[in-house]
């Protein structure tokens, strides 16, 4: 089984109707049933994919680098989610991959972050300290 947490972006852009983001994100339960929906017309990006709650409010988006990955689980055997927790960016659901039912990771799970965290630099990339960025 695939297996992985998901962070979910964009939770501070309004909504078209009805609650805001953040407000349906504060709503949402760990466990809680969580839909994934392609948006090839996205003027933004044609690979992007919304979340949305078990109210179907839009809550936000998967990452951009994750979307692939996703679309092509999609494809091959179904994805499932569940609303995993908020976080500052908006929230991380669990996925997964293979079309089973998604259930919270244990807080030792390594795949129980998505990482590196959305804002964050490349967390592998240190600056070369013989020729500096300037």
């Amino acid at each position: 089984m695939r297996h992985i947490s998901l962070a979910v972006v964009g939770a501070d852009h309004p909504n078209k109707s009805g609650p805001t983001r953040r407000f349906e994100i504060a709503m949402c339960q760990p466990g809680e049933a969580i839909e994934l929906r392609p948006e090839p017309k996205n003027p933004a990006d044609p690979q992007a994919i919304a979340v949305y709650s078990a109210r179907g409010i839009k809550i936000g988006y998967i990452r951009a680098e994750r979307c692939q990955l996703i679309h092509t689980a999609m494809r091959r055997a179904g994805v499932s989610a569940i609303f995993q927790h908020a976080d500052r960016w908006g929230c991380t659901i669990r996925a997964h991959l293979d079309g089973t039912t998604p259930v919270l990771p244990d807080v030792d799970d390594s795949r129980a972050s998505d990482w590196p965290p959305p804002g964050s630099e490349d967390a592998d990339w240190w600056p070369d300290e013989e020729w500096p960025d300037e």
